[in-house]
C-alpha cells in the first residue's frame, strides 16, 4: 500500500495557490484587488499564482474595461474544484494514516500479557 503523500498535488499544495483555491471555492468571481488583500500577497505575487493556475485550467481569469482601468475576476473551474477536492481528500488521507497502530513483530522475549510467567 502506497502512502497517500504520494497522491498530494504539488500544484495545489504551495501555501499561495492552497489558499487562493480555498477561498475560490466558496466564492462566485472575485476582484484581483480583493484576493490580494485578502491573501496578503503583493500583486505580482498574485499575478503570477493566477498564471499557473490558469494555465492549469483550475482558475479563470476574466478582463473587464472599467472607465479607462481594467479590472480583473478570478473565479474557479469545475476541473479546479475537482482537484481541490481530491486534494483536500488526500490531506484527510495522510491524517488518517497516522492513526493507524502499526503491528509490529512480537519480540521472541516477550510474552503476551495474559500468559503466564
Amino acid at each position: 500500500m502506497s502512502h497517500p503523500r504520494k497522491d498530494i498535488d504539488a500544484l495545489i499544495h504551495s501555501p499561495v495557490r492552497f489558499s487562493l483555491l480555498a477561498a475560490l471555492r466558496n466564492l462566485e468571481d472575485v476582484d484581483f484587488r480583493f484576493l490580494a488583500d485578502l491573501l496578503e500577497v503583493s500583486d505580482s505575487t498574485l499575478s503570477q499564482t493566477l498564471t499557473v493556475l490558469a494555465d492549469a485550467g483550475l482558475v479563470a481569469v476574466r478582463k473587464e474595461a472599467v472607465g479607462r482601468r481594467t479590472r480583473t475576476w478570478v473565479g474557479i473551474t469545475d476541473a479546479g474544484r475537482e482537484a481541490f477536492a481530491r486534494h483536500l481528500a488526500t490531506l484527510q488521507a495522510i491524517i488518517e494514516s497516522g492513526s493507524a497502530t502499526p503491528t509490529a513483530p512480537a519480540s521472541e522475549h516477550e510474552q503476551p500479557k495474559d500468559a503466564p510467567a
